[in-house]
């Protein structure tokens, strides 16, 4: 049953939650990040329920979890292991996925921290993740420039986030310790043995594998191997393959677990292991046999050569990549039904093929399917252009210049493969992460951070580490080319003053739109360039208000202002804005000094647009939208009640007025004061502000689980007119109010003007 429904008088409710809000806790937190929700199919968990127990008993550690049905471990397992659903994460000092987090969900701000001695200082979050950012990779770019400095310069800011990639955690031989690279394999061997189906249908020929189990339809390992041996491997060992393929043969790369878990999953088949030397006399052969797969595990030595004709050798291979080429498309990829690429690949290294390499890969006809299970768009197969998705595993590609008469490769190239395995995915991961994890945790209590948690860190304190330098220009350039992206006469200037508690929401959105250039400008810089960070298209100063000659060359090079200062200061920005005809954006309320602005604003076509926030502004537009399409209706609206505001989760409810502070708490505690005026039940009501809260509206109908109360809000008679609703005296209820959790008593923590 969902928490909130509509309730039977016309309301607005709205629970506000800043991404970015501060959190009050102090008790070092993890928290366990929901899933970029466009990855639908990401069901994996970085911790099991059993590592939640232990972190939490054992360690004393706090950990969060933002709900997701989704995941393989229901909300339910979690909370009994310990964990606490929060929506945002906010108080989490440590937070863990598994994909790498949207740039606009990076929490970047600082946050308090309890320290062994008793003091409390600000410390920088941690995030750990498969960023796909050490490599250069282009579409991930945003993502690492939120973790850098503004201006990328190399001078430590302690405030920043550090970034610590998965990939990166080894050993002190280099060798992965933290990974889902054997279930990837699995995985996507089962994947690319469907979709090389897939690519024989469309050639005209039905194959055993039309039969491949898919992975995410089996509950267990066992069950998927005991599915692919019964309707696969024993209908090819009985039947064989169609005659018309010639032998099947299946090349694995890499040499590690990626490929070692495609290999084991192959073993379930009627399998035989040949050499790259017996490939041709195997494919050519009349009388190779058909109710066998052929599986050649295809090693760098067999498919890189030295271009100066050497041999291969691996320690010169990474000192001299340069001097390497590759033979594999004329080697071996002619031989091959079914490439399941499971190596890696770094800048710099040579590429197994490249996109003219298809045409003599494919002369034979019999280069039909990769699967490519590393998944390095443009990497080590340079035409792969994109990754797809267990919704759509499979593709064909036709690269620049691919010759019209070949035929287009089916490729698989599943981003997520061993989420189609959740379960034993997740064991597998958590198992190995919670030592790491431990040592993060450590080094927030004066520990070192240790080799691995060193090795693995990309950036810290807003700098790349020194094995990731090369990517600042990479970064230098993203941001150059998004602040270029719109010809300069033609973006447009927003200037945002303030840096409270709304302006990291606000900035953030307009931010998002390239042809905008925005300037935020407060008195305190720290706070201007922690919102402006990470935004290609954004700029800090520092500003104070008492400076007009500075502000006012602000508001003079802008298009708009957007101001998210203090209700006083809204007019002495306005009368900078009809002096320099630029146009004004508020959230507040319209107050006597701006309302005495109306004339002048008009006279300078100039727009001073204020209630354009949460409440009041969005309640606005729902409130009016809704009234339009009752009178497009014919009805006649005789009683308006709106409640808007913002809730804390239930689970946090009991703090101070039982009401979320996603503004200024001294702007909250200030309307708290208001004298209220509304009309209910025929009957014109007034409420002191002394008494404002005392005298709530009770059990709000909007919900069967929180118990809710409403508190007037303001003056809610002109808004009769502002709604069109006609006279007061007509009307039977106006009420305009403010919502929050029933206290438990009525005059609790009224406040009281001083």
């Amino acid at each position: 049953m969902p928490l909130l429904h509509r309730a039977p008088f016309v309301a607005v409710l709205r629970g506000v939650r800043p991404p970015h809000a501060r959190h009050a806790s102090t008790a070092l937190t993890i928290g366990i990040r929901r899933e970029d929700p466009a990855r639908i199919w990401e069901r994996r968990c970085p911790l099991t329920p059993l590592a939640i127990h232990d972190l939490v008993r054992n360690d004393g550690l706090t950990v969060l979890v933002q709900p997701c049905e989704r995941r393989v471990y229901s909300m339910r397992e979690l909370q009994e292991a310990g964990a606490t659903p929060h929506d945002t994460l906010a108080p989490a000092h440590i937070v863990l996925g598994i994909k790498e987090t949207p740039p606009a969900d990076v929490l970047a701000d600082p946050l308090p921290l309890r320290a062994p001695d008793g003091t409390t200082a600000l410390v920088p979050r941690t995030h750990l993740m498969f960023s796909h950012t050490h490599k250069g990779q282009e579409y991930n770019t945003p993502l690492l420039s939120k973790f850098l400095n503004p201006s990328l310069a190399r001078t430590p800011d302690p405030t920043r986030p550090t970034l610590i990639d998965y990939e990166l955690l080894t050993d002190d031989g280099g060798k992965r310790t933290v990974g889902f690279g054997w279930f990837a394999g699995v995985a996507g061997a089962l994947e690319s043995l469907a979709a090389l189906a897939h690519a024989l249908l469309e050639r005209g020929v039905a194959s055993p594998f039309l039969s491949t189990p898919r992975p995410h339809t089996h509950p267990s390992l066992d069950s998927l191997k005991e599915a692919l041996r019964r309707l696969v491997g024993d209908r090819i060992a009985s039947e064989g393959t169609p005659p018309s393929l010639g032998p099947v043969v299946i090349c694995v790369t890499g040499t590690g677990k990626v490929a070692q878990g495609a290999l084991d999953l192959l073993a379930e088949l009627p399998i035989q292991h040949v050499t790259v030397d017996e490939l041709p006399q195997l494919v050519d052969s009349p009388d190779t046999d058909l109710r066998k797969i052929y599986v050649l595990h295809a090693l760098p030595s067999d498919y890189f050569v030295r271009t100066d004709g050497g041999a291969y050798a691996r320690d010169d291979y990474y000192a001299h990549p340069d001097a390497y080429a590759s033979v594999f498309p004329t080697r071996i990829a002619p031989y091959t039904t079914l490439m399941l690429n499971g190596g890696g690949w770094a800048q710099g290294f040579p590429r197994i093929m490249r996109n003219a390499d298809l045409v003599p890969a494919m002369a034979r006809g019999r280069f039909v399917c990769v699967g490519d299970i590393s998944c390095d768009v443009e990497g080590s197969l340079e035409f792969l252009p994109r990754h797809s998705t267990l919704s759509a595993p499979h593709f064909s590609v036709r690269p620049a210049g691919h010759p019209p008469a070949l035929p287009a490769l089916t490729m698989m190239a599943v981003d997520i493969l061993p989420t189609a395995l959740p379960a034993a995915a997740s064991a597998h991961f958590s198992a190995v992460l919670v030592p790491h994890l431990r040592a993060v945790a450590a080094a927030y209590g004066g520990a070192p951070h240790g080799d691995a948690i060193e090795r693995a860190t990309v950036a810290r304190a807003g700098v790349l580490r020194e094995e990731h330098r090369w990517l600042e220009d990479r970064v230098r350039a993203w941001r150059g080319a998004a602040a270029g992206e719109v010809r300069p006469e033609k973006r447009k200037n927003v200037l945002v003053l303030g840096s409270g508690m709304v302006a990291a929401p606000a900035v953030d959105e307009i931010a998002r739109h390239a042809d905008v250039r925005v300037v935020v400008a407060s008195n305190v810089l720290a706070d201007a360039e922690r919102l402006a960070g990470g935004h290609a298209n954004a700029a800090a100063v520092r500003v104070d208000m008492a400076d007009a000659p500075a502000v006012a060359a602000l508001v003079a090079e802008a298009d708009v202002v957007v101001s998210l200062l203090p209700v006083p200061l809204h007019p002495q920005v306005a009368e900078l804005c009809l002096a320099h005809r630029k146009h004004l954006v508020t959230a507040s309320y319209i107050s006597p000094a701006m309302r005495a602005l109306h004339s002048r604003a008009v006279a300078a076509d100039v727009l001073l647009l204020n209630e354009i926030g949460l409440d009041p502004g969005i309640d606005h537009c729902s409130a009016i939208a809704m009234l339009e399409t009752l009178r497009a209706r014919g009805r006649r609206v005789v009683s308006f009640v709106s409640f808007c505001g913002g809730l804390p989760a239930p689970e946090h409810a009991d703090v101070p007025l039982r009401y979320k502070f996603s503004w200024s708490p001294r702007g909250v505690l200030g309307a708290a004061l208001n004298d209220a005026r509304f009309k209910l039940g025929g009957a014109v009501r007034e409420i002191p502000g002394r008494e404002l809260l005392a005298q709530g509206f009770a059990d709000l109908p909007v919900s069967d689980v929180l118990k809710l109360e409403g508190i007037a809000n303001r003056d809610s008679l002109p808004y009769a007119e502002t709604y069109g609703l006609g006279k007061v005296e007509d009307l039977r209820t106006l009420v305009r109010g403010t919502i929050r959790c029933t206290p438990a008593s009525p005059h609790s923590c009224t406040p009281s003007r001083p």
